[in-house]
């Protein structure tokens, strides 16, 4: 390949171990070859919405997102520029006014359950995987990730799971799978799915 970087999305279900797959192919990169930028940092700032109208927003439908703004960052990036990512507060549903600054690498990782929803995202993607975990362990895992993580009642986390999460997984991130260009049961606990990625990666990660 040229000097282009290698822009890979890892996609799947709430709690299906993609972020876990994103940051160990991250880790396992040379410091300085990789980014990682996570698809949930572009949610809508509802700064302007009231605070008691925040939690009724359907976050797990995919106009909760600035993808567009996502997508101008990639080509940005592809072009040898730097972009600005928001950072997103979960607890308030609103943008810092502070943003991450991302320099371009050879390798570019972006995690989310709807990085492969959008065309104009999903374009950018030269690798697509997704994470493929069974529904009652993703359920666990973003109970736990909510409660400890993200401020939230048990009773709001099981609220939005029945009126948005399920649905929407059911109508957008689950049919998402076949633009995959490999699926990797299990997520970060598959090591040979893994080790056959950073393989695949070579020279690109590695600067051979």
């Amino acid at each position: 390949m040229s000097d282009r970087p290698l822009v890979i999305g890892i996609a799947g279900g709430t709690g299906s171990g993609k972020t876990t797959v994103a940051q160990k192919l991250f880790d396992a990169i040379p410091a300085g070859r990789a980014v990682l930028i996570e698809h949930d940092a572009y949610y809508r700032d509802l700064s302007t919405v009231p605070a008691a109208e925040r939690d009724s927003v359907n976050y797990d439908h995919p106009s909760a997102l600035e993808s567009h703004l996502l997508a101008d960052h990639l080509r940005a990036l592809r072009a040898g520029q730097t972009v600005e990512v928001p950072i997103y507060d979960y607890v308030t549903h609103t943008r810092r006014r502070d943003t991450r600054s991302i320099a371009p690498a050879p390798v570019i990782l972006v995690e989310g359950i709807l990085v492969f929803v959008e065309a104009a995202v999903r374009e950018q993607l030269d690798i697509k995987l997704f994470v493929d975990t069974d529904p009652d362990i993703r359920l666990m895992r973003r109970i736990r990730r909510d409660l400890e993580q993200r401020g939230r009642t048990f009773a709001m986390v099981r609220d939005q799971y029945y009126a948005t999460v399920r649905p929407m997984h059911l109508e957008y991130v689950e049919p998402s799978k076949r633009w995959a260009d490999l699926i990797i049961p299990e997520g970060g606990d598959n090591r040979i799915a893994l080790d056959v990625l950073l393989g695949r990666l070579g020279r690109i990660a590695f600067g051979g």
